[in-house]
């Protein structure tokens, strides 16, 4: 079940490392086990609120608790995990708490002993009991081990959709960006450079989320080239489509093109064009990785007018007789 560790020390979520270990010798002292002999329920919550201090009192996990939340981050981390690297003799000591843990925990020992040694799943496993999230983790490492490694040993690192136009693989670009991996918005400045490819990822360097050993990992950004207005891209190559009059194709005309470089271009289309004919406007395609550029093309449409006049209608009827 989801556990909120602030509200189990009685703190607020913006409460200082200080203010955290106040509250947790206090709550400590309350509910120690020589002050409450035979008190099931005491020595419970004396359990929870040593997992919540193992937690809060750790900057990685905490972030980690921050960011994800009790669920997920329960998802992540094992009660072997919490425990892990927790000193719990150094922490009484500095509490001024006496307790022999070994005792506590079932693995006898006088109760003035002050040394011992213990395996975290055994611990784990006959005290707290074994968690949905650490059955979750068992089925995994029997399921797949390689994957519950990986998922455990995450770095931090952060893949993210990054849009692109065509302009801007065309041209190349530098954009600012906003993110927000650690949940608090960030605007950083990204150089896009020309040609780059559908799938590409731009690293950015410590610029992802916490991983579980307290760094920032990395933040990825995987180019989505977006679909355009105009273009068509095939390739290297774009095409894009204009529509002419029947009389523009039969006797040729000058046509204006856009292009993906922020200029116009006049083109000539020849008399006698036909529908479909491509016209090739050579190098204002997109540059590849070797430095040479694809083409443009110029698809002709031919426009077929809808709502004739009288005059016009007898006009085509006449040109039909003619053969055309």
């Amino acid at each position: 079940m989801p556990k909120d560790y602030y509200k189990i020390l009685g703190v607020s979520r913006n409460a200082t490392q200080e203010e955290i270990k106040k509250a947790y010798r206090r709550l400590a002292l309350k509910y120690h086990p020589d002050r409450n002999k035979g008190n099931k329920e005491a020595e419970e919550k004396f359990k929870e609120i040593n997992e919540a201090y193992a937690v809060l009192s750790d900057p990685a996990k905490r972030r980690q608790y921050d960011q994800f939340g009790s669920s997920e981050f329960h998802r992540r981390y094992s009660q072997e995990d919490i425990f892990r690297d927790f000193d719990f003799e150094r922490i009484f000591k500095d509490l001024g708490i006496g307790f022999d843990l070994g005792s506590f925990f079932g693995f006898g020992g006088g109760r003035r002993r002050k040394t011992f040694h213990f395996d975290l799943g055994d611990l784990f496993s006959q005290v707290f009991g074994t968690s949905p999230q650490e059955e979750w983790f068992q089925g995994k490492r029997q399921e797949h081990k390689k994957g519950y490694q990986e998922e455990r040993s995450s770095s931090g690192d952060v893949v993210l959709e990054l849009p692109v136009t065509l302009e801007e693989v065309a041209q190349g670009a530098e954009k600012v960006i906003s993110v927000a991996p650690t949940g608090k918005p960030e605007r950083l400045r990204v150089r896009i450079p020309a040609g780059i490819e559908e799938g590409q990822k731009l690293r950015i360097k410590a610029q992802g989320t916490y991983g579980w050993n307290g760094k920032r990992g990395d933040l990825y950004l995987q180019v989505k080239i977006e679909d355009h207005p105009v273009f068509e891209r095939r390739g290297k190559d774009v095409v894009c489509q204009k529509e002419i009059k029947f009389t523009d194709a039969v006797f040729g005309t000058t046509i204006e093109v856009p292009t993906l470089y922020g200029k116009t271009v006049k083109v000539k289309v020849p008399p006698g064009t036909k529908g479909g004919a491509k016209l090739r406007l050579k190098g204002l395609g997109l540059p590849g990785k070797d430095g040479s550029k694809g083409d443009q093309f110029v698809e002709i449409h031919i426009k077929v007018p809808k709502d004739l006049t009288g005059d016009q209608k007898k006009l085509l009827r006449k040109l039909a007789e003619y053969g055309l």
